[in-house]
């Protein structure tokens, strides 16, 4: 017994069923003529199936017909990435992002610190994987959104409006990259890359001596994240975490051209969104240090 899709097959099927189908006797057919064979006698008809070659070459031309008249094979079908596969999957990650934070506003605003501790770790681990995990990458959307949720809470008992304004800024410079980026007008380069990196160095930098300052009462408040200063820093914030966008852009144009697996479609969803959640913060201190100012 061969295998059951070559047999119900036309071309690759059994002799035996393959005569009935075209409605031919069901007996079996003679040997097919080869080495040790004889050929048909003189006025005697060749049985069906005796030239084997002939058989082979009309089955190897009816594969190569359908081959060619075959649609092309897409992304879709080689499982590689695809630009639509990280737009549902960044998507779904902020969807989940949104919901817990609006969650914990009204039902836990107090839990931030606990999404910013665990969010901090899951984005570590995230960061360093060889291969994205979706578990962990939505574990740590959902810490985050615990995070902003209660900070969001914090902030908007103090200022009003402000959470509103963060977030149609953050929405405003995300659309704002993109079109940079697709109109060509910024370009990734290896100098850019370079030029970004430094300065993400430096402002982590900084960040890491004010809050050592604040929290050793060197400095009160918001430490130099307040004031002029504070509005200066907080300007060069954002456009760092732009131009972050424009490299997570890139990188995504990157990897779809060369065809990397589908499943990287969840490390592009997590980059984009460790950024955003960047933006949107940046955007939160901003306009509290404007709205103070009043």
């Amino acid at each position: 017994m061969s295998n059951p899709v070559f047999s119900n097959s036309d071309v690759f099927g059994e002799p035996r069923r393959t005569a009935a189908r075209r409605g031919g006797v069901g007996t079996a057919p003679a040997p097919q003529q080869g080495y040790g064979q004889q050929a048909p006698q003189y006025g005697q008809a060749p049985q069906y199936g005796q030239y084997g070659a002939a058989g082979a070459q009309a089955a190897d031309a009816a594969s190569l017909e359908n081959m060619y008249n075959a649609p092309s094979a897409t992304t879709a079908d080689t499982k590689r990435l695809t630009y639509d596969d990280v737009i549902v999957k960044t998507g779904g990650l902020l969807a989940v992002l949104v919901v817990v934070a609006a969650a914990t506003w009204y039902l836990a605003p107090g839990l931030w610190p606990v999404g910013m501790v665990v969010g901090l770790v899951l984005g570590l681990v995230n960061a360093f994987k060889r291969n994205p995990s979706p578990v962990l990458i939505t574990l740590y959307a959902v810490a985050e959104g615990v995070f902003l949720g209660g900070i969001s809470a914090a902030f908007a008992s103090f200022y009003d409006g402000i959470v509103l304004q963060a977030v149609i800024a953050t929405m405003a410079t995300f659309a704002a990259s993109l079109f940079l980026f697709r109109s060509g007008r910024v370009r990734v380069t290896p100098k850019f890359t370079r030029w970004l990196i430094i300065a993400m160095v430096g402002y982590l930098a900084f960040q890491l001596v004010n809050l050592v300052l604040v929290w050793t009462g060197v400095l009160g408040g918001a430490g130099m994240r307040g004031g002029v200063l504070g509005i200066v820093v907080g300007l060069v914030a954002v456009g760092l975490a732009a131009a972050s966008l424009i490299v997570d852009f890139d990188s995504i144009k990157r990897g779809v051209e060369a065809g990397v697996p589908a499943k990287f479609a969840w490390s592009a969803a997590f980059g984009l969104t460790v950024t955003l959640v960047w933006l949107y913060l940046e955007f939160l201190r901003l306009l509290a240090i404007f709205q103070s100012n009043d």
